[in-house]
């Protein structure tokens, strides 16, 4: 049974022209939880999808200054997480959790 705990680590799959351009060297992107460390990450992704991890880098992407009817708002920051597969492994993240 995997733990529950996983699931709050991984937010969501994060689907964009970079990160389709990644899933052809074996890399998934994931948006994750603020304090998530690489261990807990790693371990969420082999639990879940039943694959084979190798590497994990991670990095927060900080939150741009909008506009919201005139009043200057942020957007909040956001944690990814870049998940190296072993070969011949894949996750189709279309599919979502």
């Amino acid at each position: 049974m995997t733990d529950l705990r996983h699931y709050d680590v991984l937010v969501s799959p994060a689907i964009t022209e970079k990160s389709t351009m990644a899933s052809e060297q074996n890399q998934v992107v994931f948006n994750v939880a603020k304090k998530a460390t690489k261990p807990e990450i790693k371990a969420a992704v082999e639990a879940l999808f039943g694959v084979k991890v190798v590497g994990v880098n991670t990095l927060v992407r900080k939150g741009k200054v909008k506009r919201f009817r005139g009043t200057v708002g942020k957007l909040s920051d956001v944690k990814r997480a870049i998940v190296t597969l072993k070969d011949g492994d894949s996750i189709d993240v279309t599919t979502g959790l």
